[in-house]
């Protein structure tokens, strides 16, 4: 009996799959170190062995070690393209180390082999964004939605895409199976309001803004663009209280401070401008929208020297930060 447990255990010593299987007991009890001794043994063995690779791989991604985890991973995507769990996991590890081009074309791959995967197709559209694939972006969310429409995020998604890509028709007709499917939450409301207004329907705009605003009044986007919408139209009295009541809720909230002053400026009513647009610079002083507005405002003071230090300022602060007044431009995925 002795003989046999001897020899049972030079077999299980010598055999992949089952250094394999006792590696991933271990990995089930927290015994990491003693798991990895194993699964490392048993890809010396047999280093095509899909299991070992990939659960080694995965131990390290759970520790959050992409470094160490990605060779393995990327062995078992070779040893098995077709295991969802390889692509999935390794385009997650490469997200980690900010390769999202690289995450995506493995999470292509993963959505090819479980295309109702609803989850990994909005963490794309995420991903899509951040690399101003806006276009591909847009695409998989309107995919997603497809197969489940009762997310409000998949929607979101894909507005911003839409938005992202200034293409405001596709992001208006999105809005609207928004506001369809959820009528009473107050940023679907304000999202088909928001494309209203860009479609040119200012009156409807500005009732789904409301609409939005009684919604939820602790959700300071729609007080800004209905302050705004009013501030565009000539009615410089009626924005000033929902632009207040945008910045009550976002102090930092730079847009909102810029159109107020412009409301305050509207009434000939300098010195409050004034006023407003030095707190918003206390508060934010490496932004230039407050300092450019500070600055015309200076001209019509009077004060020249002044106006010219806030514009050459401003101009000084956008070099250095282009993206606080551009838009960022869309590209496609290569």
């Amino acid at each position: 009996m002795m003989l046999f447990a001897i020899l049972f255990l030079l077999f299980q010593a010598q055999d992949p799959e089952a250094l394999s299987g006792r590696a991933a007991e271990l990995a089930r009890e927290r015994r990491f170190a003693e798991a990895e001794k194993l699964w490392t043994q048993a890809l010396q063995l047999s280093p095509n062995l899909f299991s070992a690779a990939f659960n080694l791989g995965f131990m390290h991604f759970s520790q959050a070690e992409y470094g160490k985890a990605e060779p393995y991973l990327q062995r078992a995507a070779r040893l098995q393209p077709k295991d969802f769990n390889a692509r999935y996991v390794l385009g997650a590890t490469l997200q980690k180390l900010d390769r999202g081009d690289d995450a995506l074309r493995q999470w292509r791959a993963a959505v090819q082999l479980r295309p109702d995967h609803v989850k990994l197709m909005q963490i794309m559209a995420v991903e899509y964004g951040k690399g101003r694939y806006f276009q591909e972006a847009a695409a998989v969310a309107e995919r997603a939605l497809g197969i489940l429409d009762t997310d409000p995020n998949l929607y979101l998604v894909a507005i911003k895409a839409y938005q992202d890509a200034a293409d405001h028709p596709a992001a208006l007709r999105v809005a609207e199976r928004m506001v369809s499917r959820f009528p009473d939450l107050a940023r679907a409301s304000f999202e088909y309001g928001y494309e209203l207004h860009h479609a040119g329907r200012s009156q409807e705009s500005l009732s789904y803004l409301s609409k939005a605003m009684a919604s939820d009044q602790t959700y300071e986007e729609p007080f800004y663009f209905y302050g705004d919408l009013l501030l565009k139209d000539g009615r410089h009295e009626e924005a000033i209280q929902p632009l207040r009541k945008a910045i009550e809720l976002r102090r930092d909230y730079m847009a909102a401070w810029v159109s107020l002053a412009r409301a305050l400026m509207g009434l000939e009513r300098l010195e409050d401008a004034k006023t407003e647009l030095l707190r918003a610079i206390e508060i934010n002083p490496r932004h230039p929208q407050p300092r450019l507005l500070l600055s015309q405002l200076y001209f019509r003071l009077g004060a020249e020297e002044l106006a010219a230090r806030e514009k050459d300022f401003s101009l000084k602060l956008r070099r250095e930060d282009p993206q606080a007044m551009e838009a960022p431009q869309s590209r496609p995925f290569r």
